[in-house]
């Protein structure tokens, strides 16, 4: 396993991050503890989860599910980069969303005890939040990192100008701020290469993308439908509209001799502010796939074909639109 340093921290994490969103919903709790035995005999150090996974309201049942599985000794916490998120619905009262200070302290405790830890490493806001002042946010995560609950802070679904404004108002405040921005990123949404990824460049953030194969499509959803498996219902809609960009991309990967996702994932990691994309396995077989991405290489034909499938925003802003 290949490993690098989150952002501008001396903090070094997998370059594959284990997603762990499908734990409880769609992966079993047995099949789950598997695949995150597989991920450590791997070199996989780096978990994501998130308080609201498991999409039943407080329950945090994926928290729960990693914290059992982290109950079981064998030094599994001790290897384990564990981040999480705040943010989302915890409960039908009016302070158990969203990143008021005093949500933030409930839910970080929350989590901790469902997580079986003491501390988390890295603490990600699961969207940004309009209506809390920065002071408010940044008073509450130093409460947290002074206590020692929490060791890095990042941000998820931020705006570049967002990132901007949470690090500028740290900075007045003499705290470290954002360490990561985990964003939608793929070949098929390219929308962050305007001033997500730029903002990130300039003030040290990793970036993980999550959803590295947009949901399946570029996991080679036409061969599957060919082998007569049914794409979901909600991807049908999507493939259709982007039909001859799927058998241009499928059409490259088997030229190029290597499986479309394992393609799509090594895109990603060839670009040097990509920390660690997110693969969220339901199986054991898709997990262990994921591996062959850091064996592709790329000629400058290959980018070039690629960027003709999958057409970017045109490159950094305000270059992609103006002079």
């Amino acid at each position: 396993m290949e490993f690098t340093q989150l952002g501008r921290t001396g903090l070094k994490v997998s370059r594959l991050c284990l997603g762990t969103m499908n734990f409880g919903p769609l992966t079993s709790e047995e099949d789950a503890f598997a695949i995150m035995d597989k991920a450590h005999e791997l070199g996989i150090n780096f978990f994501d989860t998130a308080n609201v996974y498991g999409w039943k309201t407080g329950e945090g049942i994926t928290e729960n599910i990693v914290g059992r599985w982290f109950a079981q000794g064998g030094g599994r916490r001790g290897k384990t980069i564990i981040a999480t998120k705040v943010f989302g619905r915890m409960g039908d009262w009016p302070n158990q969303s969203q990143l008021s200070a005093l949500h933030i302290r409930e839910a970080c405790e929350a989590s901790l005890k469902r997580l079986h830890t003491d501390h988390i490493d890295l603490y990600q806001m699961h969207h940004v939040d309009r209506n809390t002042p920065w002071d408010e946010i940044w008073q509450a995560m130093e409460v947290l990192v002074g206590q020692g609950k929490v060791l890095y802070v990042g941000s998820s679904n931020f705006a570049g100008w967002h990132i901007a404004k949470a690090q500028e108002a740290a900075k007045a405040r003499h705290f470290m701020g954002l360490v990561s921005e985990q964003s939608l990123y793929n070949l098929n949404d390219r929308m962050i290469e305007l001033e997500v990824i730029p903002a990130c460049k300039d003030y040290g953030l990793g970036l993980i993308p999550w959803s590295p194969l947009s949901g399946g499509l570029l996991g080679g959803a036409l061969q599957k439908i060919k082998e007569g498996r049914r794409a979901r219902p909600e991807q049908q809609k999507e493939i259709k509209a982007k039909r001859s960009k799927l058998e241009a991309w499928e059409k490259f990967c088997k030229a190029k001799g290597e499986h479309p996702a394992d393609t799509a994932l090594a895109w990603l990691l060839k670009n040097p502010v990509v920390t660690a994309p997110i693969i969220g396995p339901r199986t054991m077989d898709q997990f262990t796939g994921a591996l062959r991405a850091f064996k592709i290489k790329f000629s400058k034909d290959d980018l070039k074909k690629i960027d003709e499938i999958w057409l970017g925003p045109g490159g950094e802003a305000p270059e992609a639109y103006a002079w």
